[in-house]
């Protein structure tokens, strides 16, 4: 492997066609924040609504209501000064002023009066006043500079003022509408974020247990069956039953390998053993050994595809490993292998899978990757780390593969016309790979190169050093 090494100073450029390989979700919002974005634009448009159409229906009460207490006001301050004599009208009129904030003054005909602001309240109040007042009755919004709410009326053809507090007759302002708004716009979002929170946990849980029972952890995956709505309770009920079938499956899948694994290889055993002992022809004994030695591949082969459980990952040096991976293959006469793997460079792995990926990788190249003409296939091995990944490039300088059958190359016991023309194996190397590399949390990506050759593309979590 040294010698490689030497031959290996060049650095050889991780080709940009890894394109697959970077597959980058498409960007999206989860379904907790769709949910509360959506009760919250409903909730706030229905606020928004509710108060406007709360201030439209407002006005007209509010202007008559105003307009009643006015006149009735303006009637009994007439009534009293109509019928009290000069003496009680003042104290009369001391009395509106300090008591009832009511100025009544008389009003002389160089006054000079300003109309009241014509908003949509203001035009309704006068309208009104001047239907109970009856004609000649004057709305004035400021008299001689002074803002308030003046009215003019007549008491036995003397005409008189009577003023009073603007804010009598005032709508309420846009700032308090405003508070309003935003309280009712707060207490929407939080009651937004609540309901889909109560929509979105069931859900998550159930992803959450899905995604255990995917990765063969059964014991993680239990639901609560006693939830208050009926229909999560069901839903976690069915599931729960579907997780314990699996796990019975899984089991007795486990204990179907084992026997095939002990009554497989016993016999195969004996026949070597016989083979080796009884033939008498060299040759002969040579291909029924190898023959037996296929099908002890074989079966590890069907073994290996349907290992259950999870990857035990932890930081692995991928040097190491391909270092490790590589050597088998130091003094064979029909490849020849190109490492380029960044030093010290560490990946979320499983050592003995990561090895076992690798070293099928290697295997696929030497059998079906070499060079037309030379018989040898040159195979490059390159490792970079890109954010928080690190991408592996192994690839070979052969015929390639047809782009229709690139697909079904990580399907089991599916093989190339080139492979089948010298089949040895079930099919399955790739398939272990792709569900292998699956398996330590990282993607698989078969990819024709640019210049020849089939490239194979793993994408793994890299581990910082600290």
């Amino acid at each position: 492997m040294g010698r490689s090494r030497t031959r290996q100073a060049g650095a050889v450029p991780l080709e940009t066609a890894p394109a697959p390989l970077e597959l980058r979700p498409r960007i999206g919002l989860s379904l907790f924040w769709r949910t509360f974005f959506m009760l919250a634009l409903l909730l706030v448009g229905s606020t928004v609504a509710w108060l406007q159409t709360f201030r439209a229906l407002e006005y007209e009460p509010r202007a008559i209501l105003a307009a009643q207490q006015i006149a009735s006001l303006v009637n009994l301050s007439r009534a009293a000064l109509l019928y009290s004599d000069s003496i009680a009208r003042v104290s009369l009129i001391k009395t509106l002023a300090d008591q009832e904030s009511v100025r009544i003054v008389p009003r002389e005909p160089g006054d000079q009066s300003e109309p009241i602001d014509q908003s949509t309240l203001d035009a309704r109040i006068t309208d009104e006043l001047s239907r109970r007042l009856g004609p000649g009755t004057v709305i004035a919004g400021k008299v001689n500079g002074e803002p308030g709410l003046w009215v003019g009326f007549l008491i036995d053809r003397d005409a008189y003022w009577l003023l009073m507090d603007r804010s009598r007759v005032s709508p309420l302002g846009n700032r308090t509408w405003m508070i309003w708004l935003m309280m009712a716009a707060a207490l929407s979002l939080a009651g937004a974020a609540v309901i889909a929170r109560l929509i979105n946990r069931p859900l998550k849980q159930l992803s959450f247990a899905a995604s255990r029972v995917r990765g063969g952890d059964f014991e993680a995956s239990h639901l609560d069956e006693k939830a208050v709505t009926s229909e999560i309770r069901e839903v976690n009920i069915g599931f729960n039953r579907m997780a314990e079938q699996l796990a019975k499956i899984e089991q007795d899948r486990a204990v179907m390998l084992a026997g095939i694994s002990h009554d497989l290889r016993t016999p195969l055993a004996r026949l070597r053993l016989e083979t080796e002992m009884s033939v008498a022809d060299d040759e002969a004994r040579r291909h029924m050994v190898a023959d037996i030695a296929q099908l002890d591949a074989i079966i590890d082969k069907f073994l290996d595809y349907a290992r259950p459980g999870q990857a035990e990952l932890g930081p692995v040096l991928l040097a190491d490993i391909v270092e490790t991976c590589a050597y088998p293959f130091r003094d064979a006469e029909d490849i020849r292998i190109q490492v380029d793997v960044t030093p010290r460079l560490q990946v979320m792995a499983d050592e003995v899978e990561l090895a076992r990926v690798l070293s099928n990788l290697l295997e696929n190249a030497r059998r079906y990757g070499k060079s037309v003409g030379t018989g040898v296939a040159y195979v490059e091995l390159v490792a970079r780390a890109r954010d928080e990944w690190v991408l592996i490039k192994v690839r070979d300088h052969g015929r390639g593969v047809a782009p229709e059958t690139l697909g079904n190359l990580t399907k089991p016991f599916f093989r190339g016309d080139a492979a089948r023309t010298a089949a040895t194996g079930a099919g399955l190397g790739l398939s272990i790979v792709d569900k292998t590399v699956q398996r330590m949390g990282g993607t698989f990506v078969l990819a024709n190169s640019s210049t020849g050759g089939l490239a194979a593309h793993i994408k793994l979590r890299q581990v910082k050093a600290s």
